[in-house]
């Protein structure tokens, strides 16, 4: 479960979020780096932490995000007074909208926590707290320091993928940045503080240890996502996403993102996205603007003591593929169903997320050496990555990247409940890592293309184009049309 941000409705908006990298230019992002492992030391002081805290606390800061809705009248209000009970507990506030004339424009206002990781002001927080509820882009995001500065933030980049994104502000003056550590160092017992700005009571720290590392079967980003949790029992709360997760040295080791709770509060079970793997999500999107990311192109899943058994495996570690994406890198290379993939270069594979994890974080165009099984002999291939930047296939397939598409006249119609008279292309599958999860889903009939009717996949190949495209579907018995968005 995401820590849902605090609903808030507060002022006016004053203005609005018009920030964009400056034409041709492209930043850089500059950070302190301490890749030494954590050990005992004198000048850490071993009955306080205040030393720790204060080395860190003056990065993180709180992050308050505006949307302009139109306003509509409900019979729900609440007496006057009681507005902060619901905010601090994290409900949307209802409005007395007897005060309020119809059609008049509120604010809607969602808070959470961001860690400055370079003195020239680069923010690294998480995608859901810079986006609605929606997940659509908000109009206005100010950011609060320690030192109770405030400043309209510029939205540089966001990756719903991993939930990082990254903000800069500008100040007359350098700001203290985290100094960030190497978090594969991390292990199971280590001391971590979590700050951040839980339920808007200010800035707060609580202290725990590392619980886990490599939590990456959670689901909590959804479909799609991409998953390497540090665990920890250091209390997180709501308002707490996007804060800083630091050592017993004071430094960055993670970003708050998520708890599993129940009521809603910590009950000691929350969970940071690793520094290494936020940092370069945040270089990518100050760099270019969009975080590449490699493509085998195959469709894999957990071994179970069952499969392990059947395929004569000692143990069930790796990933066991079970489809091979036509005229994909993997087919390319040789890969096969059935084939379990046990080592990524020098990685060890142990599960089908890591090794969606894995891959994700390589470049495309890498070639890289794939380790596998395949009836009970060892096997290395190399595999030239691909990439799921969201471009259409260019080599021979007539299928987006990660979807598989069939015409509608192959397919068996009394499985999905499909009209006898519906004519299409139905979308076979799409594999959890592709860039159109949130859009398609397996059972979807795709009618028409930017207006055009299509029959085959080829057709729906041919009418796609670079940027916004208009789709006409039909799906467990609604039509609607839908958007796709596609780089060139």
């Amino acid at each position: 479960m995401l820590i849902m941000k605090t609903s808030i409705i507060s002022l006016v908006v004053a203005a609005f979020l018009s920030a964009t990298l400056l034409a041709g230019e492209r930043a850089t992002l500059n950070i302190q780096a301490d890749a030494k492992p954590i050990e005992p030391t004198r000048d850490i002081p071993v009955v306080s932490y205040a030393d720790v805290l204060a080395r860190a606390t003056p990065s993180v800061v709180a992050v308050y995000t505006s949307s302009v809705i139109e306003d509509r009248r409900s019979g729900m209000t609440v007496p006057r007074g009681m507005e902060e009970l619901f905010r601090q507990f994290g409900f949307p506030i209802p409005r007395n909208y007897g005060d309020a004339p119809r059609g008049q424009q509120q604010e809607s206002t969602g808070v959470g926590s961001g860690v400055i990781v370079s003195t020239d002001g680069y923010i690294v927080t998480n995608h859901h707290v810079v986006t609605g509820e929606q997940g659509d882009p908000v109009d206005e995001i100010r950011v609060r320091l320690a030192d109770d500065r405030e400043f309209v933030a510029e939205l540089i980049g966001s990756d719903a993928k991993t939930d990082v994104a990254v903000l800069r502000i500008e100040a007359d003056k350098p700001l203290e940045a985290v100094t960030i550590a190497d978090s594969e160092l991390l292990r199971v017992g280590d001391v971590v503080f979590a700050i951040g700005n839980p339920l808007e009571i200010g800035l707060t720290a609580t202290k725990g240890i590392v619980s886990a590392t490599g939590r990456d079967s959670l689901n909590i980003l959804g479909r799609g996502g991409y998953e390497n949790f540090i665990q920890t029992d250091a209390s997180i709360n709501l308002g707490n996403s996007g804060g800083a997760l630091i050592d017993a040295w004071g430094r960055l080791v993670g970003i708050n993102t998520a708890i599993v709770s129940r009521s809603g509060g910590s009950i000691g079970i929350g969970f940071a996205i690793p520094s290494n793997m936020a940092l370069r999500i945040a270089r990518s999107l100050i760099e270019s603007g969009e975080v590449p990311r490699g493509m085998l192109g195959l469709f894999p899943e957990n071994l179970t003591p069952d499969l392990a058994s059947a395929f004569g495996l000692a143990s069930t570690k790796g990933a066991l593929v079970n489809q091979v994406q036509n005229d994909s890198p993997a087919d390319r290379a040789g890969i096969r169903h059935g084939d379990i993939i046990t080592k990524i270069n020098s990685v060890e594979i142990e599960s089908a997320p890591q090794l969606r994890l894995v891959v994700s974080q390589m470049e495309p165009g890498a070639v890289v050496q794939v380790s596998l099984i395949r009836a009970g002999k060892e096997k290395i291939l190399p595999v030239t990555l691909g990439s799921l930047s969201g471009r259409l296939a260019t080599t021979g397939s007539s299928q987006l990247d990660g979807v598989r598409l069939q015409a509608l006249a192959e397919v068996d119609r009394s499985e999905g409940s499909i009209p006898s008279g519906l004519a299409g292309v139905f979308v076979q599958e799409v594999a959890a890592d592709s860039p159109y999860t949130k859009e398609l889903v397996q059972g979807m009939v795709i009618i028409e293309v930017n207006g055009n009717f299509v029959a085959t996949p080829d057709a729906v190949q041919a009418q796609l184009r670079t940027g916004v495209n208009t789709l006409y579907v039909w799906y467990a018995g609604n039509w609607r049309y839908l958007v796709l968005r596609l780089k060139d």
